[in-house]
């Protein structure tokens, strides 16, 4: 079986490992698409103007989302011995990273939406503690079948 050593001494199997950040990364992918796309996009629209791009930069995206799903993983799936706590771990790295994004654009960027802040914090709590959730979910199932 293959395994990854952690910095604790505790080795956990890689296809779980991958399985959960599989499950994380899609729901959130997928969350965050419908979320941009459909449900905010007419307030990004009246708040941001000609802040927002034309077409998205995919290759920004898609590095903040393997490092933010990676982040996900070593903060709250995998640290947590149950769903209620995964969600919780979730839903603090989600405020603080969605805070520190919001309030430093508020901060330094010249005419920053003051509406959007708090609207993308609690939307950063919601995604990041449900996707959380997801990976938990399938670890926990995942490990459970081991046993």
């Amino acid at each position: 079986m293959n395994t990854r050593e952690t910095t604790s001494g505790s080795s956990k199997p890689i296809g779980i490992v991958l399985s959960a950040a599989i499950a994380s990364g899609l729901s959130f992918f997928a969350l965050d698409l419908v979320w941009l796309g459909i449900i905010a996009q007419p307030i990004y629209a009246k708040h941001m103007g000609d802040l927002l791009t034309k077409s998205t930069v995919w290759s920004a995206a898609l590095m903040f989302y393997v490092m933010y799903i990676g982040a996900i993983q070593v903060h709250a799936i995998w640290p947590s011995d149950n769903l209620k706590t995964a969600a919780k771990r979730g839903a603090g790295m989600g405020f603080f990273g969605y805070a520190t994004y919001e309030l430093t654009n508020w901060a330094v960027i010249t005419d920053w939406p003051a509406a959007l802040v708090p609207i993308d914090i609690v939307w950063g709590v919601i995604l990041t503690a449900s996707c959380a959730a997801a990976g938990f979910l399938v670890k926990d199932r995942m490990l459970r079948r081991r046993t």
